[in-house]
């Protein structure tokens, strides 16, 4: 199956949501490299503990709860957090104002070496995502899946996002548009499935010059 214009999308994307001026209004501008390159490592720790702790839950509520979260954690300093131990589950499981969920709990010790990890390959954990190409996303987004904890389905995918990298984030909605383009009807697993969805990606932003948030928003505008 041919792949389809994908100003042919945005066209009738445009029609079902009142004309291009009420799309553009709703849509995200990632950051450049050079400001994501300048976010501190605990800055990306926080980033994903939050996701971690919101993922399935009250996504208010951990909001509202942060500032605990910020000083039970000592600012998410990710050398600390690496050599993350029992004492510190206990005390954090015992902590009042957080949320005593000992497997998210568990997750910022992997989640904090596996930045440390990076900061060690890259000089600091911001160079290594400010580095990302378009063509190595489906990639790049696997080793953040597998590298990190707790970091699978569209939880790594809305830290990402939140971080102002340029990132498409397989929605229900962006899936079913996906589907309906001949791309990939689930929630990509296998590598063949991340290879049709980084081909599509690769001619959607080389024939719109659009990054790739905005190709994942204009995707689930188009459901409906």
């Amino acid at each position: 199956m041919a792949l389809r214009s994908f100003t042919d999308i945005i066209t009738e994307t445009a029609t079902l949501k009142g004309g291009m001026d009420a799309i553009n209004a709703r849509l995200i501008t990632p950051k450049i490299p050079d400001e994501i390159r300048e976010i501190p490592s605990d800055r990306w720790l926080s980033a994903m503990t939050m996701c971690v702790f919101q993922a399935g839950f009250s996504w208010k509520v951990i909001e509202n709860k942060w500032p605990n979260f910020e000083a039970a954690y000592d600012g998410f300093d990710i050398g600390r957090w690496s050599m993350m131990h029992d004492e510190d589950i206990d005390r954090l499981m015992a902590t009042d104002g957080l949320v005593a969920h000992a497997p998210k709990i568990r997750s910022v010790g992997p989640n904090a070496h596996f930045l440390c990890q990076i900061e060690e390959d890259h000089g600091t954990v911001g160079a290594w995502f400010a580095d990302w190409q378009i063509a190595d996303y489906c990639d790049n987004l696997r080793i953040v899946q597998k590298g990190g904890s707790r970091l699978g389905g569209k939880t790594g995918q809305m830290f990402l996002r939140r971080m102002g990298v340029d990132t498409l984030v397989f929605s229900n909605d962006v899936i079913k548009a996906l589907g309906r383009e001949g791309v990939v009807s689930k929630m990509p697993s296998s590598g063949k499935d991340f290879a049709a969805v980084q081909d599509a990606i690769n001619h959607w932003h080389g024939e719109t010059g659009r990054p790739l948030t905005q190709i994942s928003q204009i995707l689930a505008l188009s459901v409906g």
